[in-house]
């Protein structure tokens, strides 16, 4: 049976490193799953993700001269894998029932708001004031 990109297979963890995880698959062919696949969330040490002899779930993202680069967290199923992705400024409901003009006046009174205190921060350690003439 030929690998294929897209496939998704079942493997085992062989190999962490501190860069990703080497997964024999059933097969018998290797590949790597990078430290950004391994889950939704963000992962500074693999090992407290993953188990040496782990069984684990794989998608196949390519294929290069028999280096398989995998992925755990595109195994997933979709709602799973677009958890992350729905957390983004586009979905959110602080902004629903609210005209793009009442958002863009909010954005405008707010950042006037910034520009004013970083103003008086600035002043304030330059021996600026603002009530002398």
């Amino acid at each position: 049976m030929s690998i294929q990109v897209g496939d998704i297979l079942e493997g085992i963890v062989e190999n962490i490193t501190n860069y990703g995880a080497f997964i024999k698959l059933e097969s018998g062919e290797k590949g790597l799953v990078h430290i950004s696949e391994v889950s939704n969330k963000y992962v500074n040490n693999i090992s407290e993700v993953l188990e040496l002899n782990q069984k684990v779930k794989v998608k196949v993202l390519s294929k290069d001269n028999n280096k398989l680069a995998l992925s755990i967290k595109q195994a997933l199923p979709k709602e799973q894998y677009k958890e992350k992705k729905n957390n983004n400024f586009k979905n959110s409901n602080i902004n629903e029932g609210k005209s793009f003009e009442d958002i863009l006046s909010k954005f405008l009174k707010d950042s006037e708001e910034r520009q004013l205190d970083i103003k008086r921060v600035f002043e304030s350690k330059r021996g600026y004031s603002s009530k002398r003439a």
